[in-house]
């Protein structure tokens, strides 16, 4: 957990659905105030985007009570293994106590950073601040008009796409099904480090330092 921003894994099989396949992955996009999703899905027809999927997500806090949780909205409900979403958290979310969320920093405020108050953050982690996943040529053509409605400034190569935006750098890879995956998450740490420390976990490799961030690397499917 970072200040505004978290990552989650998880191992084939753990999820339902598709995403429970080897080298799935997605990124959702909050938005910091209250109304701005609308916005960015009243921007996706303009981009190629006609009828975008919009959801509302609840939670269990595990009494058996679901209440309004999230805001989503998708460019298509059809996808290989990647997918990116637009999401805004509901007011009435940060309202039940149970979330355990901070208070508001501005009227509206259904930010990142309000809702991550309610997780233990590492002391070592200030935030995550690029990743580069491998997708198909689909699942990246799908991504992209989400990216430019919220505000990303996307650049498009012949073999990928860079999206900068919100302090970070999306990097995505068009690759057939078989190596789609996670290839690299970056990170910026709270306090510089000396020296340079590198370890193998499994298929990856996590460098820490020198310097204020660490870069954490997946092989290729195989």
């Amino acid at each position: 957990m970072g200040r505004t921003t978290y990552l989650e894994l998880f191992r084939a099989g753990d999820v339902p659905g598709r995403e429970a396949a080897l080298g799935s992955a997605g990124v959702g996009l909050s938005v910091e105030s209250a109304g701005e999703l609308a916005a960015v899905a009243g921007r996706l027809p303009e981009l190629g985007v006609p009828t975008p999927v919009e959801r509302r997500h609840p939670r269990d806090f595990g009494d058996g009570v679901l209440i309004p949780w999230f805001r989503a909205v998708y460019t298509t409900q059809i996808y290989d293994a990647f997918r990116v979403w637009g999401m805004e958290y509901e007011q009435s979310y940060f309202a039940d106590p149970r979330s355990g969320s901070g208070p508001e920093a501005h009227p509206g405020d259904v930010g990142r950073e309000r809702y991550l108050d309610s997780y233990r953050r590492s002391p070592h982690l200030l935030d995550f601040t690029g990743v580069r996943v491998a997708v198909t040529a689909d699942d990246l053509a799908g991504s992209v008009p989400l990216l430019r409605a919220g505000g990303y400034t996307v650049r498009e190569g012949p073999g990928g796409v860079v999206a900068e935006g919100g302090g970070a750098v999306l990097r995505f890879d068009a690759v057939p099904r078989a190596a789609a995956g996670l290839r690299q998450v970056d990170m910026a740490l709270v306090e510089p480090m000396p020296l340079a420390h590198s370890e193998e976990i499994g298929n990856s490799t996590l460098t820490v330092g020198p310097g204020p961030r660490a870069v954490w690397t997946f092989a290729a499917n195989a």
